[in-house]
C-alpha cells in the first residue's frame, strides 16, 4: 500500500513538472532516477539476483542520459527565447521550406530569402510550406502561437523558474524509484517481517492493496487540489469537474495502460528480478517520441540540440538494452 501511495504521488507531481519542463526532459530525469535508485534498491533485496556486471553499466547510462537531457532542455529553453524575439531570430530557410515574411505583405508577395539579424516591419513570423491538394499550406510558428499555449495551460509557467520544474521532476523521480523496492518487500519479506509459517502475497494479491491505496490517495489528492489549488491554477469544485468530461477519455485511458504497465513490471521482477524489471522504465523513449512528433517541443530547434536529444535517446536505449540483459531467472 505505502508503495501505491509513492506511485501516485510521483504521477501527481509528475503532472506539474510536464507543465514547467516538457514531457521529454521531465520523462527522462524522473524514469532515470527511478531506475538508478529503484534498479540499486533491488538488486541488493534480491541479493543479487541480476548480473552486475550488466546491471550497473546501464545504471551508468541512465545518468549520462539525465545529464544530457539537461543540457538538451537548456538549449531548447535558448532557442524558444530566440524564436520570442524577433530581433534575435537567425533563419536559414532552404528552397520553399519556409519562408518569410512581414505582416504587410500579401500571400502573393511572400519571398524565400535567407534573414539573420534585425528585422523592419510589421508581426515578423515564419511560416513552413506544405503542398496539399494543389495549394500551399501555411502554419505559424511565431511568437503568437507560444502565446496562445501559454493561455491554454492549467498551469501558466511564462516567468517562471525552469528550477521549480526540475525540482519536480527530481521529487517526481525519487517516488518512482521507492514504488517498486517497496513491491519487492511486500512480495518477498526480505525484511522477515512475516513468521516463517507464513506464506508471502502473491504478486496479484500484493498488486490488489498497492492499487487500492493508489486510489484511495488519488481521490483524496485531487478533491483537495479542487478546492485548493497551487502554482496558480484555478480553483473548482466537484460539480464543476463533473458537468466538464472534456478529455476524461484520455485520462482514463492513461490510467488504464499505467495499470497494466505496473502489473506486467511486477510479474516480470518476480520471475526475473525487480531490478531488471525497471527496464519497463522505457517510458522516455515513448514520452520523447510524443513530445516530438505530436506535441513539437523540439520544433525548428537548432542542431546543437538537435545533437544532444539524439545523444540522450542513445544513452538511454543503451541502458534499457543492459538492463534487460542482466536479469536472470529467480529460484523458487
Amino acid at each position: 500500500m505505502t508503495g501505491g501511495f509513492a506511485l501516485c504521488l510521483g504521477n501527481i507531481l509528475m503532472q506539474y513538472s510536464l507543465a514547467f519542463c516538457g514531457i521529454s526532459l521531465t520523462e527522462v530525469v524522473s524514469a532515470s532516477l527511478a531506475v538508478v535508485g529503484g534498479t540499486t534498491i533491488n538488486y541488493f533485496l534480491d541479493d543479487g539476483l541480476n548480473q552486475a556486471g550488466m546491471l550497473f553499466p546501464g545504471v551508468g547510462c541512465f545518468l549520462v542520459a539525465v545529464i544530457l537531457g539537461s543540457l538538451c532542455h537548456a538549449s531548447n529553453a535558448a532557442d524558444i527565447d530566440a524564436k520570442l524575439n524577433p530581433y534575435k531570430w537567425k533563419l536559414s530557410l532552404e528552397s520553399q521550406d519556409e519562408i518569410y515574411s512581414d505582416g504587410d505583405s500579401s500571400m502573393s508577395d511572400l519571398l524565400v530569402h535567407k534573414c539573420e539579424g534585425n528585422v523592419k516591419g510589421g508581426d515578423h513570423f515564419v511560416r513552413s510550406v506544405q503542398e496539399q491538394q494543389g495549394q500551399k499550406q501555411y502554419k505559424a510558428v511565431s511568437k503568437e502561437s507560444f502565446e496562445l499555449i501559454e493561455h491554454q495551460r492549467a498551469i501558466k509557467v511564462k516567468g517562471s523558474s525552469v528550477l521549480l520544474g526540475l525540482v519536480l521532476a527530481f521529487l517526481t523521480g525519487t517516488c518512482y524509484a521507492l514504488f517498486s523496492p517497496l513491491f519487492n518487500l511486500a512480495t518477498n519479506d526480505q525484511l522477515h517481517l512475516l513468521k516463517p509459517e507464513v506464506s508471502h502475497l502473491s504478486v496479484y494479491t500484493a498488486f490488489f492493496y498497492f492499487s487500492t491505496a493508489f486510489f484511495m490517495i488519488a481521490i483524496l489528492v485531487n478533491i483537495w487540489l479542487l478546492y485548493f489549488p497551487i502554482l496558480g491554477v484555478p480553483s473548482s469544485s466537484l460539480s464543476n469537474y463533473f458537468s466538464d468530461n472534456k478529455g476524461r477519455h484520455f485520462a482514463i485511458a492513461a490510467g488504464v495502460v499505467c495499470g497494466l504497465g505496473n502489473g506486467f513490471q511486477f510479474m516480470g521482477g518476480q520471475a526475473a528480478g525487480y531490478a531488471a524489471a525497471d527496464a519497463v522504465q522505457a517510458l522516455p523513449l515513448v514520452g520523447t517520441f510524443w513530445g516530438v512528433v505530436l506535441f513539437g517541443e523540439y520544433r525548428n530547434s537548432s542542431a546543437k540540440t538537435y545533437m544532444l536529444l539524439a545523444g540522450m535517446l542513445t544513452m538511454f536505449t543503451a541502458a534499457v538494452v543492459f538492463l534487460v540483459a542482466s536479469s536472470r531467472e529467480r529460484k523458487v
